[in-house]
């Protein structure tokens, strides 16, 4: 990803695209094909080095590219940019950038959701309470939680790809788009070359709408990321302990406190994500210029769509190798589902009285009298209800204390994670 984006590998994807444009123009007969090919044989990346030193007077990075090539080539270097505008090379140069990053940072959401997947297969049947508002609600299983991480993953995949395509598109239409000293099929030549679909119009430059989409794909991506991670944090806290980072030999959490494991990659991801999601409002920024175009959106980009792909990629890689090694304590789940007194079953022994004839409401108060109970007094909350005649006589308490209810239906959730992933569900 670095080297996409370096300076050499800018430099190197520009003269990708101004070869392209010049062996259209020899296929259309404008320029003489073995001047293009002697071009194409003498040309060669010049150095970030040399551009800089050009840069310094000319004050035009694209200019100092142009000039450092074409002082390679003698004679027939009056025929490098020809009919070109700087924003034809730099936009579709553009986009071959953002295309191979992509490339990488799907193979990274591919990488984080098998790994994903394969923890939920693992911990399918694994019970954990579930909570809302932070607080107990009703048991789930920790296999399921990460099945909805796995299917949140594969809409990122979506959206990523689609903002991608969205990007996948080359502009040699010059100065203001009126194709005034180039022609169409110049550009669509060159962009079937380089892969890519000519802009249907642009201006001087491909409009922002396009890449300001995909900086949103890759704000939502890290937001899932963040989110995952930020509930890795709480379930890694001390009061609740049912996962941990994996702690290498050697390790240190704290310089001061030898006892400290802290889940610093986690919180790693939830920082980097704060920023992602800053980009994604540049992009925002960068779609309103001053008619066919300012320069505004220049620099800003030049930090934002590099910076956006190297930090998910990273993201990626560090959440991949958090859910391959994360340390899942099964006991302490089920001893802090355990902690609320039964608590849990409460919308059970509800709805039992509600199909036993009972009026919604005094259903729900003669259950709410025994949980408020068993919340004040930490009494377990079955003892409770079986104690109460006005319950006990009108349901099935083995029937309505019953954990395996909670988890009769998730093999429809893991049906469709194995359809999803295409793989054998692999069961622990």
């Amino acid at each position: 990803m670095a080297r996409i984006w370096s300076d050499e590998g800018k430099l190197e994807t520009w003269l990708e695209v101004e070869l392209a444009a010049l062996d259209a123009w020899a296929e259309l007969g404008a320029v003489p094909a073995e001047t293009a090919r002697a071009i194409r044989e003498k040309a060669k990346t010049p150095s970030s080095q040399r551009v800089a030193e050009l840069e310094e007077i000319l004050q035009h990075d694209t200019a100092a590219f142009v000039d450092a090539v074409a002082e390679q080539l003698g004679e027939e270097g009056r025929w490098f940019h020809y009919g070109l505008t700087s924003s034809d090379v730099v936009d579709t140069a553009l986009a071959l950038q953002i295309r191979r990053a992509g490339e990488l940072i799907l193979e990274g959401v591919e990488r984080a959701l098998d790994a994903v997947a394969a923890r939920a297969h693992e911990h399918k049947d694994t019970l954990q309470i579930g909570r809302t508002h932070g607080v107990h609600a009703e048991p789930i299983t920790f296999g399921l939680k990460l099945a909805g991480w796995a299917f949140e993953l594969d809409r990122n995949r979506s959206r990523l790809r689609r903002a991608l395509d969205g990007t996948r598109v080359g502009k040699l239409s010059g100065a203001v788009g009126t194709y005034s000293a180039t022609d169409p099929e110049v550009e669509r030549i060159a962009c079937e070359r380089l892969g890519l679909e000519p802009a249907p119009s642009s201006t001087q430059i491909v409009q922002r709408d396009r890449h300001a989409e995909l900086l949103a794909a890759l704000a939502i991506l890290a937001s899932s990321l963040d989110k995952f991670a930020l509930e890795i944090r709480h379930l890694a806290r001390t009061e609740v302990a049912e996962v941990e980072e994996r702690f290498g030999r050697g390790q240190k959490g704290s310089s001061a406190m030898p006892h400290k494991r802290n889940p610093v990659v986690a919180e790693r991801i939830c920082g980097l994500a704060r920023v992602v999601r800053g980009y994604a409002l540049v992009g925002l920024e960068n779609v309103p210029l001053w008619h066919e175009r300012d320069i505004s959106h220049s620099s800003a980009e030049r930090v934002a769509i590099p910076d956006a792909f190297l930090a998910v990629d990273y993201m990626l890689d560090r959440f991949a190798w958090l859910i391959d090694g994360l340390v899942v304590r099964t006991e302490r789940m089920r001893r802090n589902l355990d902690a609320s007194h039964g608590l849990f079953f409460s919308q059970r022994v509800l709805l039992g009285l509600v199909e036993s004839g009972l009026p919604r409401d005094e259903a729900y108060r003669l259950t709410q009298r025994n949980a408020m109970r068993a919340w004040d007094e930490e009494t377990d909350f079955r003892e409770l209800v079986r104690a109460d005649p006005e319950i006990a006589r009108r349901i099935d308490l083995d029937v309505v204390f019953d954990l395996t209810a909670y988890t009769r239906h998730i093999d429809t959730v893991f049906e469709r994670l194995a359809a999803l992933t295409e793989k054998e569900p692999v069961h622990a």
